[in-house]
């Protein structure tokens, strides 16, 4: 270990601040992935004088079960000024910020080895749980305030440009849907003259299954007989020839944060497609999740296989990838707002059926595909874009460790 390295107890100090007089009611929770978020405890008739206040620069953390998780869920507040947490969560701050900054602290902390190392020292503690003690023993590399400061400042513009990116991509999903919506709900699709169908006198027809107008021609049916639904499966992973990185996997955990998921885009070769077990679908499938997180839905980016948890949907006949991906969400709000008060355990073929939707006519659903596949293509170059800076992301915090005075 290099000779700059200190005890993290050296350079931190526990707060125990309650909001005695109910001043602040602002209640956060801590997730395993570090981050604050509003709590969903239920407070009906909790004693919130009993909670732990914390403010803008300081910490909490959860030292329990740290082994069983394999994290140590600890964040930085920084979005609020002053905050309540559970009394449960230690909170504490750094002693004297002109020798170590809160937010290379936290950088520390966020990166997989400070998790490992709580892991084994938490190997000894009642549930996995980690002594505080212990946590106050380990170790970090304390470089100038001028060094801390660059790189707090790289690492914040990296994060920075993620989260603008993200916001970005957001507003484009919403255009997409805003234009689907248009489109194949409000029916206002461009007619053989450029104008809106519907308000420019566009004929409809009544249906009687869904009790309302559609256009003439357009058919209703369940979405399983607009769309195909496919299945997945595990590669055998002790076939070295397949299973050596070239093929993307899409899992459940692939999907909750990503409108694309890329993973990776090597050349999937012809003799690695034979030796797998499960089918290789092309880019732009639809994959939504049938267990863990079910219902989320992404779209691939790449060529890529899936687990046995997943649905693919592909379009029939031809049909455009990007209206399967919008008629796909449609049928999934569907199928959640049905559920209100329910817990999906897991989606199967029979909740698809149940989905009446509208299937526009092969003109429609081609032009809205052409249309829209501007607003994919930038949404994917964007995603593209975050996976690097992501990865840049983990290379500044891996080279932490390298710091010397």
């Amino acid at each position: 270990m290099q000779s700059n390295y200190r005890p993290i107890g050296d350079y931190i100090q526990l707060v125990d601040e309650r909001n005695k007089d109910l001043k602040i009611d602002l209640l956060l929770g801590l997730t395993i992935n570090k981050l604050f978020i509003p709590s969903v405890a239920n407070i009906v008739g909790a004693n919130m004088r009993n909670y732990k206040i914390i403010r803008k620069n300081q910490f909490a953390c959860s030292i329990m079960q740290v082994r069983r998780d394999g994290k140590m869920p600890v964040a930085l507040l920084q979005k609020f000024d002053e905050a309540i947490i559970s009394q449960a969560y230690p909170v504490f701050e750094v002693k004297d910020e002109n020798i170590l900054l809160p937010e290379f602290l936290m950088m520390w902390f966020s990166r997989p080895e400070f998790d490992r190392e709580a892991c084994f020292y938490a190997v000894g503690g009642v549930r996995g749980s980690l002594e505080w003690d212990d946590f106050c023993n380990m170790k970090l590399p304390i470089p100038s305030i001028e060094t801390q400061r660059a790189i707090v400042a790289e690492y914040n513009s990296v994060k920075n440009r993620i989260a603008l990116n993200n916001q970005l991509i957001q507003k484009l999903e919403e255009t997409a849907q805003a234009i689907y919506k248009q489109w194949f709900v409000d029916f206002e699709f461009p007619d053989k003259n450029g104008k809106p169908y519907k308000s420019s006198g566009g004929k409809m027809v009544f249906n009687e299954e869904l009790e309302k107008e559609i256009p003439e021609g357009w058919e209703v049916k369940p979405f399983t007989e607009i769309v195909k639904l496919s299945g997945g499966g595990t590669p055998d992973t002790n076939n070295g020839e397949y299973w050596n990185g070239d093929i993307p996997f899409f899992t459940p955990a692939d999907v909750v944060d990503s409108f694309y998921s890329i993973q990776t885009e090597k050349n999937v070769t012809e003799k690695g497609l034979k030796n797998s077990n499960t089918k290789l679908y092309p880019k732009d499938t639809v994959f939504v999740t049938a267990r863990g997180t079910v219902g989320a839905i992404s779209i691939s980016g790449c060529e890529m296989t899936m687990n046995q948890s997943c649905y693919a949907i592909t379009g029939k006949n031809g049909m455009n990838q990007f209206f399967t991906h919008q008629i796909s969400l449609s049928a999934i709000e569907k199928l959640k707002k049905e559920a209100l008060g329910a817990v999906f355990a897991a989606l199967v073929t029979k909740d698809f059926d149940s989905q009446i939707l509208v299937e526009p006519d092969e003109d429609s659903i081609k032009l809205f595909g052409e249309k829209i596949e501007i607003v994919y293509d930038y949404i994917l170059t964007i995603v593209k874009e975050n996976q690097k800076l992501s990865e840049l992301k983990g290379l500044l915090l891996s080279k932490l460790a390298k710091l010397e005075n």
